[in-house]
């Protein structure tokens, strides 16, 4: 990987591939970038755009050997994974490895591999294949507890449930939500948890992991709504943190980075997901670090030196969200938005809503993460998006 330019191939082309995408041609490489509908927001600034159905094994390997990349970049869980695994052994690279992302596609696979395979703590957790299974783990988890489809992204299909009653209605949201074939969901322990973390990883081609200063978010439905770093944990928990996330990137090999999750809970450190890829949780990081997760990740596949990496600002952002079904969009707000002192505003380039799609993000710096978040919420409120004629 000495010589440049390179090819990269991105496989899903929403506002993280964007971000890759900017941060790859500053270093003069060739992007294309795939994804199910045109003009999508990696598409706006690579070199190609390929419109074509990524699970179908077919067309996605026809793609890869159109092309012949450098390297194939997953952005999306719905893939044609075993196309990744047989593209693989022809000797094509794909970030972190065709096995990785097939693990991490699947909660299922990635829970068993931390639970069962490395002895990671995690929530307790059950799988079912139809409703009747699914009242019976319900039952052995206990009340309240979280349905989720196996496969998903922003927490599409995932249901809290506090009782019995409603266990088919979360069967249902999980099924029709899911990504994939599979009709399986799991059933997992709700955590009354006093911290949600990301820990952005970064494993380099040399070998060596790295870490950026945890990041604290919140969730809604399980979909990412604000994020701040740094945020303070002990160095106890940090340690652990750190061995968990280094522990299960390295069984999963390859290089890039990994969004790799946790719950704190008082004293305890509990692993709860991991993305073999950029976070959403982890624009944040356009702001407050000296290296955005975007430059991080291109530098580790490209085999690019990584010095230390450090948080420079406390800094925060709020999503900006569609609250209503648009064929084409227009912004409001964003001259009022950029007044809010050190903030800043992305617009993702969506052509469409539909409501609740995250269609941008505000992002902010202050003296503290308070100010900061203070900062991101005011310039999200500032903007709204209407129907464009």
């Amino acid at each position: 990987m000495t010589t440049f330019p390179k090819t990269l191939m991105i496989l899903g082309s929403g506002e993280l591939g964007k971000e890759i995408t900017i941060a790859a041609k500053r270093l003069g490489c060739k992007v294309i970038a795939c994804d199910k509908y045109q003009d999508a927001p990696a598409m706006q600034v690579a070199d190609l755009a390929e419109v074509l159905n990524m699970r179908d094994q077919t067309s996605l390997k026809n793609i890869i050997r159109l092309y012949k990349p450098d390297a194939i970049i997953p952005e999306i869980e719905a893939l044609a994974i075993e196309a990744l695994k047989e593209i693989e052994t022809e000797g094509f690279k794909v970030i972190p490895t065709a096995r990785a992302t097939d693990i991490t596609m699947n909660r299922d696979k990635i829970r068993d591999l931390a639970s069962k395979d490395l002895g990671i703590r995690t929530a307790r957790y059950g799988y079912a294949r139809n409703v009747e299974q699914l009242k019976k783990t319900g039952d052995e988890i206990g009340f309240p507890c979280l349905v989720k489809p196996v496969m998903s992204s922003s927490g599409k299909g995932q249901s809290l449930v506090n009782e019995a009653k409603d266990l088919e209605k979360a069967w249902d949201s999980a099924i029709k939500e899911a990504r994939g074939d599979s009709k399986q969901v799991i059933v997992e322990e709700f955590i009354d948890f006093n911290l949600e973390i990301t820990l952005l990883t970064i494993r380099e081609k040399n070998g060596s992991t790295l870490f950026c200063p945890p990041i604290g978010h919140e969730q809604k439905g399980g979909d990412y709504q604000c994020s701040w770093q740094p945020e303070i944990v002990n160095n106890k928990q940090l340690k652990e943190m750190q061995a968990i996330a280094k522990k299960v990137t390295s069984n999963l090999g390859g290089e890039g980075l990994f969004g790799v999750e946790f719950f704190i809970r008082g004293e305890e450190v509990i692993f709860s997901e991991l993305s073999p890829r950029p976070h959403d949780t982890g624009l944040v990081t356009l702001a407050s670090q000296n290296l955005s997760q975007f430059e991080l990740h291109v530098r580790a596949i490209l085999g690019l030196p990584i010095n230390k990496v450090r948080c420079l600002f406390p800094s925060a952002t709020r999503v900006i969200l569609a609250e209503s079904i648009f064929s084409k969009v227009n912004y409001n707000g964003i001259e009022e938005a950029l007044s809010v002192k050190d903030s800043e505003v992305l617009i993702f380039g969506k052509p469409n809503t539909k409501k609740g799609r995250r269609m941008g993000v505000a992002l902010a710096r202050g003296e503290s993460t308070i100010e900061a978040r203070e900062r991101a919420d005011k310039a999200a409120s500032l903007i709204t998006i209407n129907q464009a004629h």
